[in-house]
C-alpha cells in the first residue's frame, strides 16, 4: 500500500492530534474483556466487570501484577500478557469496527495538515492489525505502543514521547481519549483533551476540555478552536 502523503506546509502542520486506540478509534472493549476472562480463568481466577473497568487502558504488566501479585516473575508476566493479546487478536480479527465519525475525522484532519499519532497501551501487533484492517495506518506519522514506554497511563510518558517524535509542543496537541487514565495523562502532560463516553460515564471524564458521546460531534473546527483558546 502506498503511504499517504501528509501535508506539512499548512497552518496546522505545527499542531497534532494524539489518538488513543481501544475504546476511542475501535470498539474493542468486549473483545478485551473476553480475552482477559479466558486468560485468567485458565489460572483459576474470575474476572469481573469491576476488574475490567480497572484494567481497560492500562499496561498489561500493571494489570497482571494486580491479579497475580508482585511476586510473579517477569517471564510469567510476559507469558500471560502474550497469551491474552493473542486471544484478543483471535477474537477481534474478523469483527474490527471503528466508532461512528472516527475515520471521517482522521481523514479530515489529514486534509488540513494536522499531524496525527496513535498513543496506546496496546502491543504494536494489535495496533498494526487494527489500523491495517481499517485502512488508516498511513494517516499516522507516529505510533506509540505499550512497548515504547516504561510507565503506563495515567503517567503522561507515552503522550510526551509522541510529541517529541512529532517535534510538536505539548500545548499544540489535542488528545482524544475514552478512559480516565488517558484523560489524566493528557492533562498532566500539558495537552488539551477531548473525551468520548464510549467506555466511561461523562462525570468520570469531567477533567477533559470537551466531553462528547460520539466523535461524530467533533470536527476539524472544534479542534482548531480548542487549540486557539
Amino acid at each position: 500500500m502506498r503511504r499517504k502523503q501528509l501535508k506539512t506546509d499548512t497552518p496546522n502542520s505545527h499542531r497534532a492530534v494524539l489518538w488513543d486506540m481501544d475504546g476511542t478509534i475501535v470498539d474493542s472493549s468486549y473483545h478485551h474483556k473476553i480475552a482477559w476472562r479466558e486468560t485468567l480463568r485458565k489460572r483459576g481466577m474470575e474476572f469481573t466487570e469491576e476488574d475490567f473497568r480497572y484494567v481497560f487502558g492500562r499496561r498489561n504488566d500493571e494489570n497482571i501484577r494486580k491479579f497475580m501479585g508482585n511476586q510473579i516473575s517477569q517471564q510469567e508476566i510476559e507469558n500471560i500478557g502474550a497469551e491474552k493479546e493473542i486471544t484478543f487478536r483471535r477474537l477481534i480479527k474478523d469483527s474490527i469496527k471503528s466508532f461512528p465519525g472516527v475515520i471521517e475525522l482522521i481523514k479530515s484532519l489529514a486534509e488540513v495538515g494536522f499531524q496525527q499519532a496513535i498513543v496506546s497501551s496496546a502491543p504494536i501487533e494489535n495496533i498494526q492489525l487494527i489500523t491495517e484492517v481499517l485502512g488508516i495506518k498511513s494517516y499516522f506519522r507516529v505510533i506509540i505502543s505499550g512497548d515504547d514506554v516504561t510507565k503506563g497511563k495515567p503517567n503522561p510518558q507515552a503522550f510526551l514521547l509522541a510529541t517529541k517524535r512529532l517535534g510538536i509542543e505539548a500545548q499544540n496537541c489535542v488528545v482524544i481519549e475514552d478512559a480516565v487514565t488517558g484523560v489524566t495523562a493528557a492533562k498532566s502532560g500539558g495537552m488539551h483533551c477531548i473525551a468520548v463516553t464510549s467506555t466511561e460515564h461523562k462525570e468520570h471524564l469531567s477533567s477533559a476540555d470537551i466531553v462528547v458521546d460520539s466523535l461524530e460531534k467533533i470536527t476539524v473546527s472544534t479542534i482548531e478552536k480548542l487549540l486557539d483558546r
